[in-house]
């Protein structure tokens, strides 16, 4: 992960099991507090990491985990920082798969990313996290 100055911020690793994606979070440098925790659907992080395009949404459901039957795969739950910055989460989501054959392959043609955003999403229809504050390509180890 990386913030905008371009430092690191650790690591979020993918990991697939059988039933879905486990989603491994270590990072810092990150204001005490929740954070909105997304997969993008742009494997890009250009400067602001608007690159990263908006919420990966294959089969457009709709963002909000309160208001949807089913979220869309891009919504992960809020990270927590400490006092320290660090935050450290592991994830389990059924909604993506890391086999570039399935349709909700984190792999498509123009990749994926993972976006640790300043405030922690609401969970509404509105994200309303705020700005992207660390983008992390997602590659194969």
């Amino acid at each position: 992960m990386t913030g905008p100055d371009g430092a690191s911020m650790g690591t979020v690793t993918l990991t697939q099991v059988p039933s879905g994606v486990l989603v491994s979070a270590d990072v810092h440098g990150l204001s005490a507090g929740g954070h909105g925790f997304h997969i993008h659907s742009v494997g890009a992080c250009a400067p602001d990491f608007t690159a990263a395009g908006g919420h990966f949404d294959p089969h457009e459901t709709g963002h909000g985990l309160f208001v949807n039957d089913t979220p869309h795969p891009g919504d992960l739950p809020n990270i927590y920082a400490g006092s320290d910055g660090a935050a450290r989460a592991d994830v389990f989501t059924a909604a993506v798969t890391l086999d570039a054959n399935a349709d909700h392959s984190l792999f498509d043609a123009d990749g994926s990313a993972i976006i640790i955003h300043a405030k922690p999403d609401s969970y509404g229809e509105e994200p309303g996290a705020g700005d992207r504050a660390a983008c992390g390509v997602i590659q194969r180890a």
